[in-house]
């Protein structure tokens, strides 16, 4: 007799693309991607400006009949049947939000950045531990079937240590003029809501970096890098683009994140420009097909191969029933088995990791003169902010 799944009851906040995307994912049937100890449920959503909002998000993505929407975030916290929340919001949001979901006793899944400075980040780990309640910022890439076999690859020694990580993550907006092809108050380079190049893109080829140079050393040889960063700012006064150099000089290894808003890493959509990211060790090399947020190859050239390339696909796997599949049902997945088995925290994004990258994020923005809004950054939780209530 097979037992049943363990089954987690999700809480969206907020109805943007983001939740939508995920959603659906989560509502795909976890068989599909050959999942058969956990499954998820959609049980609320919830939209800071009204009901209907949440209404209409239900019917977007096709839930199952049941779910409530809320119109507000309050409401949402404080049902009894949300075991974890979803925070969908913009990351100028986050610590607010997620803070409101921790104080309410719920678990939380985060979005990516996290937050918009490391203070921010500290006080939500704190909050979670202090109130043994799981949390984990949703890097969704880390979660790959693909991304977890370039790590074994790696620690296996495979390519041997690795010195030299490069990773883009880069769109191409540029615009008449000198503009971007987006207005003034769009997310991404709107001040108010955290925007910038960095917080939003840089964060995939940071995690790549992380990923080899700092999440697979040994647990008592961990060393925070070096930053050293250069920035080109918008005219709103974000960050248009962004390269990051990384220094783990007891490991004598470096990487280069570097994204922007310009010019893409891939300019015809068919990575004809080569990989997204390069991993380089002693006995060979392994490329990583973009985009780097949802790459769905590899390529290994080793020293000795005499030409060779190996290449390895990972296509992410579709729910034939409801066509659709997008790779952010894997991080669900972690949640739902750290939860079942009484994990505070994951493993594969560990709570002191998203910090070391949120204090690298925050250098990084510091050394290009990039300032953000008080309301933003404040590491002070007002259960009453507009950041929570949605000005209401």
């Amino acid at each position: 007799m097979t037992s049943q799944p363990f089954t987690i009851r999700w809480g969206i906040m907020a109805t943007g693309g983001i939740a939508q995307t995920f959603t659906k994912d989560l509502l795909n049937n976890p068989a599909t991607r050959d999942v058969h100890d956990v499954a998820h449920k959609v049980v609320a959503v919830a939209s800071s400006s009204s009901k209907a909002s949440a209404e209409s998000f239900l019917e977007k993505v096709k839930a199952p009949a049941g779910a409530k929407a809320y119109g507000s975030y309050a409401e949402l916290v404080n049902d009894p049947d949300v075991e974890i929340v979803y925070v969908a919001t913009p990351h100028s949001h986050h610590f607010q939000n997620a803070m409101l979901a921790l104080e309410a006793g719920k678990n939380v899944l985060c979005e990516k950045a996290l937050t918009v400075n490391a203070a921010q980040a500290r006080k939500l780990v704190e909050t979670a531990k202090a109130k043994n309640l799981f949390f984990m910022e949703a890097v969704w890439t880390r979660f790959f079937p693909l991304s977890i076999k370039i790590r074994e690859l790696v620690s296996s020694g495979f390519i041997g240590p690795v010195y030299r990580v490069i990773a883009d993550n880069s769109f191409g907006n540029d615009g008449p003029n000198g503009t971007l092809t987006f207005p003034n108050e769009h997310r991404m380079v709107n001040l108010d809501l955290a925007g910038g190049a960095l917080l939003d893109l840089g964060i995939y080829s940071l995690t790549w970096l992380f990923q080899f140079l700092y999440h697979l050393q040994p647990e008592a040889e961990k060393e925070v890098p070096r930053t050293i960063a250069a920035m080109n700012k918008y005219s709103t006064g974000a960050d248009e683009m962004t390269n990051i150099i990384l220094q783990f000089s007891k490991h004598k290894s470096m990487g280069l994140a570097m994204t922007n808003m310009r010019v893409p890493t891939d300019i015809d959509g068919h990575n004809s420009a080569g990989p997204a990211i390069r991993i380089q060790g002693p006995k060979g090399e392994i490329q990583v097909m973009g985009p780097a947020y949802r790459p769905q190859q590899y390529k290994i050239i080793k020293s000795d191969a005499k030409g060779k390339v190996e290449v390895v696909n990972y296509p992410i796997p579709q729910d034939p029933e409801r066509q659709w599949g997008h790779g952010m049902f894997w991080e669900a997945d972690e949640c739902a088995r750290c939860i079942r088995d009484g994990k505070k925290e994951s493993a594969t994004l560990p709570w002191s990791e998203s910090i070391v990258i949120m204090e690298v994020m925050e250098e990084a923005l510091k050394q290009g003169d990039i300032k953000y809004p008080e309301l933003i950054t404040t590491d002070v939780f007002d259960p009453k902010s507009p950041l929570n209530t949605g000005g209401k």
